[in-house]
């Protein structure tokens, strides 16, 4: 059975949450891949951002329908909603755009409990801390090849 440890990416591709949204961009184009923890200087996990992130960021924003009744406004829409639209339009670093709340796992995670957890969760990259720090990660990628590289190991034996 192989573990995070076995199957994860060690030299990960990272961003601090000073980074701003544009070199963030131009990192995603050079890097090839579409999501990148963010760390801070000692290596600590601060979130997770991805491709989509920078193109939420980027979406117009839509004014909430509001009804006005004597001196009342009453909001039709999540007037939370619409505060998080613009600060996500008006962020200028990976820090402002990205996902707090990360789902990790540690080296010695079972393979298949990392799989669970994307399916789960809905995401495609698993940050791996141990003791707190950032020492791998394991993508949807990284799951196809242990999973053939078991089913090869089978065939031999």
């Amino acid at each position: 059975m192989a573990y995070a440890r076995d199957i994860m990416t060690a030299e990960v591709i990272s961003v601090e949450p000073q980074t701003t949204i544009q070199n963030f961009g131009a990192l995603l184009e050079k890097s090839g891949v579409s999501v990148m923890p963010v760390v801070n200087a000692d290596n600590t996990l601060f979130g997770i951002i991805s491709s989509t992130d920078l193109i939420e960021s980027d979406r117009p924003l839509h004014i909430p329908t509001v009804i006005s009744i004597f001196d009342w406004v009453l909001y039709l829409e999540s007037e939370k909603n619409f505060t998080d639209q613009v600060k996500r339009i008006t962020a200028r670093t990976v820090g402002e755009v990205c996902t707090r709340k990360v789902v990790t796992c540690a080296p010695d995670t079972h393979a298949s409990e990392v799989a669970e957890m994307m399916v789960k969760h809905k995401v495609h990259l698993i940050p791996v801390l141990e003791a707190g720090k950032l020492v791998g990660v394991v993508g949807r990628l990284d799951i196809v090849r242990s999973m053939s590289d078991n089913s090869s190991a089978g065939a031999d034996a």
